[in-house]
């Protein structure tokens, strides 16, 4: 199958054959910068998807709400009158979004949104017998707020549905009032009360949200907080998570309300993530350049070991080009095997994290996979990186005049 082989492919695996210790080394060499970059990035991919997934799962990427209200002067002031140093700011009533019916239909219809929900909540207070507790009731309509947050999914006990006189609570809520499924307990928003029964119980990823969230129907919500067919803000879910506060700009400039993407409500999360991603950047450009200086280093004191044999092949007819593509070509076979042999070997870190690294629950941290895409992507710039370093001594070599080389 060698013999096969061109002219140049004999006399690159020749001369890596002949230097196996060299050889074994950058190929190793290769391998551990392939496999620390290939396992850091699933890794930190892992990690990013993790914390989006248990951020973002209970929560809307996009907010709509009507705009605050503001203390405004009643006359201008003219330059040099007395005026007011502090001003208070003035409390925001629970108001409903106009014509929400139709920007509904509106969100429905734009591409990338996947769900729309309006909901109407505010603060309220939970009673069964002596216990009472402060809690944030959200009426929305389950089929479309499904969309927004699985409530179906994250379901411990009974089953989510919401009719008329019916509620879903956290799980820490109901054990703070002493409640299960079928269970009545009061709910009062100051002014109105109702009673409603239990009929699920959720997990929301958060404990302060499992301590206060009520979730009861749009038309119960709107008894309570006294507005009728109202609905204080539309929560939008994406296709795309990271297009959230593109589309937020959008909708605040298209109409008078307040937009709010998840960017800005997690702006620290935002932040550690861009962290993160440029970490990862400079981790992958600092084992990027170690992997070119080795296979560089290792190639150009094979030009100097065999300035002989690169003579006598120059002397028999070989062409400067064909001496430069013997160097390239074991660049690229340095870099070919050190790219395989790193990738097996960031498949078995993978599988060790998934096998060691566990919670208290014994299940795995979060979940790590490698993507075949990855993994391509991974190869394809250790082969070139390969080649490039292979540049330098390739050129040395073809550079190299017979008489002198045989000299030597």
């Amino acid at each position: 199958m060698v013999a096969a082989l061109g002219f140049e492919w004999r006399v690159a695996l020749r001369f890596l054959r002949e230097g196996r210790l060299q050889t074994l080394l950058i190929v190793v060499g290769v391998a551990a910068g392939v496999a620390v970059v290939t396992y850091i990035s699933v890794l930190i991919d892992g990690l990013q998807r993790n914390t989006l997934a248990r951020t973002l799962g209970a929560q809307a990427h996009v907010v709509l709400l009507p705009l605050e209200e503001r203390v405004l002067p009643v006359l201008p002031r003219a330059a040099g009158d007395p005026g007011f140093g502090d001003t208070q700011v003035r409390a925001q009533p629970l108001r409903a979004l106009p014509d929400w019916p139709g920007l509904v239909r509106v969100l429905d219809a734009r591409a990338g949104v996947v769900g729309v929900s309006p909901t109407l909540g505010g603060a309220a207070l939970a009673q069964r017998g002596a216990a009472t507790r402060a809690v944030t009731l959200t009426g929305i309509d389950l089929d479309r707020h499904t969309r927004i947050i699985e409530l179906h999914t994250r379901t411990v006990a009974g089953r989510a549905r919401l009719g008329p006189g019916e509620a879903v609570a956290g799980v820490t809520l109901a054990e703070d009032l002493g409640v299960r499924v079928g269970d009545l307990i009061g709910v009062s928003s100051g002014t109105r009360t109702q009673t409603l029964r239990i009929t699920a119980l959720v997990d929301l990823g958060a404990t302060e949200l499992n301590r206060r969230m009520l979730y009861v129907p749009l038309r119960s919500a709107q008894s309570l907080f006294d507005l009728p067919g109202g609905a204080a803000r539309i929560e939008v879910s994406l296709a795309d998570v990271w297009a959230a506060q593109a589309l937020a700009e959008a909708l605040a400039r298209q109409w008078p309300l307040r937009v709010e993407s998840w960017q800005q409500t997690n702006a620290q999360l935002v932040s550690a993530l861009e962290a993160q991603r440029v970490s990862t950047t400079l981790i992958r450009a600092v084992v990027l350049l170690v992997v070119v200086l080795g296979i560089a280093s290792v190639l150009v004191v094979s030009v100097v070991q065999k300035q002989r044999e690169i003579g006598i092949l120059r002397a028999m007819g070989a062409t400067r080009g064909q001496v430069q593509r013997i160097f390239l070509l074991q660049g690229a076979l340095l870099g070919a095997a050190g790219s395989l042999l790193g990738l097996g070997l960031a498949l078995a870190m993978v599988a060790a994290f998934m096998h060691f690294a566990r919670g208290a629950d014994g299940l795995p941290l979060f979940a790590i996979t490698l993507p075949p895409a990855l993994a391509l992507q991974v190869a394809a710039v250790a082969l070139l990186a390969g080649v490039l370093a292979a540049i330098a001594p390739a050129r040395r070599a073809a550079g190299l005049e017979p008489a002198q080389a045989i000299r030597t």
